[in-house]
């Protein structure tokens, strides 16, 4: 086809997307002046399912034109990224490292370089957790996680979207040309005088990549034991164990839900200076002064389980194990408590009696879980009302009232103002349970019993569950009963 029979170029039509286009081989390239639409096809290309794609997209008929697939893939980028106003239609010789050019020329841009330093200093301003930025069929979805819940944040500029996330894959020392499977990087972000690691994950999806930035405060510092919520009679019993010469300390929860914070205030409690107190993460959430934190690196084989049998030989006396996911680190942790090292470490379940079934899954004897296991605790983030909009409400009025405890006369709820930014909410607190492993627990958890009767026995020792403390918290006024439903009601 010669160069006069072109028409105009083309634009993304809805719903064709990056991803598609590279998985296929096929590239919108110009409207002929008969108003058919010219499609470069690579050799390899997925042609017969594309081409009709393409043509229910267009509403056109479709001129197919064979090039070759770096050209292919150059025009994708300059499609989706809005490199060029229009397709250059002219043959170029190029290879294939043409495409990550023009890829990093849009991403470096004025207005792409702006935005995103304009999006993480507003989600650092609004005290976010992860900002989101999820390809969709509509475009760019960007959100903030704020106190644990998803929330809108300032949406990306029009016909920018695909540049942004080159972006921040650039920034992230990722591969910007490598769209089909996942990848993890980090950015190192000052901002004023707070030092921030910021990490990134990609992966592929229907419509293009989805990238998640999670926003680690390296100035930041952890909270005390006592700021965290718990009721006074758990605070006691973790402060005590927290000073132990041995043992084992469990804190479980799903991910989110403030364990590791707990763990870090519970360590706040040990001397430094006069103990070797090493932290095994992943990732190193808080730089903490006189302790030693090793960072888990899988893909150099630095793994929890690789880590510990390792600083086991360092000389410790506390040791904070950052999650047991497997035997063989679970095993380790326990015969390290066995062997006069407090251990501190996290697991997942869904309460604190869930933690002895768990571990013996995982392969630890029942009588070595007994012997050194002293307590375990469960804990939820919930949200606190904002102080600034505060409403009181009926109970009896509330959309499952039939759910909320009868002795529980007025709750609260946040009406939304400017400092909540309209959620109600303003910064989270945490519920907790607690099951002390008395004689007579050890000796069941010895003998596996069942769960009904460790139940039974942590009743006796003044157990309570964990919506017990979530409704303690509704009934003075600090969250709603919204929340407790949320996370502590299965």
């Amino acid at each position: 086809m010669s160069m006069s029979e072109f028409g105009t170029a083309v634009t993304l039509a809805a719903g064709v997307s990056r991803e598609y286009l590279l998985h296929h081989r096929v590239c919108p390239r110009a409207v002929t002046v008969g108003g058919a639409l010219v499609v470069a096809t690579a050799p390899d290309a997925l042609i017969p399912e594309a081409l009709d794609d393409l043509a229910l997209a267009y509403r056109r008929e479709i001129v197919v034109e064979e090039t070759p697939r770096h050209e292919v893939e150059r025009l994708i980028a300059l499609l989706t990224a809005g490199a060029e106003a229009t397709l250059t239609l002219a043959p170029v010789d190029e290879d294939a490292d043409a495409l990550v050019a023009d890829v990093r020329d849009v991403a470096n841009s004025a207005p792409v370089a702006a935005y995103v330093n304009f999006l993480v200093g507003e989600a650092v301003r609004a005290g976010a957790s992860d900002i989101h930025l999820e390809a969709s069929r509509a475009g760019l979805l960007v959100r903030f996680r704020l106190d644990g819940v998803l929330s809108a944040a300032p949406d990306a500029p029009a016909g920018l979207e695909a540049a942004i996330l080159s972006r921040l894959k650039l920034m992230a020392e990722l591969d910007i040309a490598e769209r089909r499977r996942s990848q993890d990087g980090r950015i190192r972000v000052r901002l004023a005088d707070r030092e921030l690691d910021v990490r990134v994950s990609t992966v592929p999806t229907l419509h293009g990549e989805s990238v998640v930035l999670r926003i680690l405060d390296r100035g930041g510092r952890p909270v005390g034991l006592e700021a965290l919520g718990m009721p006074p009679a758990i605070l006691a019993h973790m402060a005590a164990l927290a000073r132990k010469p041995h043992g084992m300390v469990l804190v479980t929860g799903p991910t989110g839900s403030g364990k590791t914070t707990t763990l870090y205030a519970a360590l706040g409690l040990r001397d430094a200076g006069a103990e070797k107190i090493i932290t095994v993460e992943d990732p190193i959430e808080y730089q903490l002064p006189g302790i030693t934190q090793v960072p888990v690196h899988t893909q150099a084989g630095v793994t929890f389980a690789t880590a510990l049998r390792s600083i086991l030989r360092q000389d410790p006396d506390v040791l904070m194990v950052g999650e047991m996911r497997d035997g063989e680190t679970a095993t380790l942790a326990v015969q390290a408590a066995m062997t006069g090292h407090l251990v501190f470490s996290t697991l997942h379940t869904n309460d604190a009696l869930g933690a002895i079934p768990r571990l013996i899954d995982l392969g630890v004897p029942a009588y070595l879980v007994a012997a050194t296991v002293d307590a375990v605790m469960a804990q939820r983030l919930v949200r606190r009302v904002c102080p600034h909009c505060t409403e009181p409400i009926d109970p009896a009025t509330h959309a499952q009232a039939r759910l909320i405890p009868l002795d529980i006369p007025m709750l609260v709820h946040g009406a939304g103002c400017a400092a909540c930014r309209g959620t109600g909410y303003q910064g989270r607190l945490g519920i907790f349970e607690m099951v002390v492993l008395s004689d007579a627990m050890q000796d069941a958890v010895s003998r596996n019993v069942s769960r009904a009767e460790l139940r039974a026995l942590a009743g006796a020792t003044g157990w309570h569950a964990l919506a017990d403390d979530g409704w303690a918290k509704v009934a003075q006024g600090v969250t709603t009963a919204d929340e407790v439903l949320r996370v502590a009601i299965a």
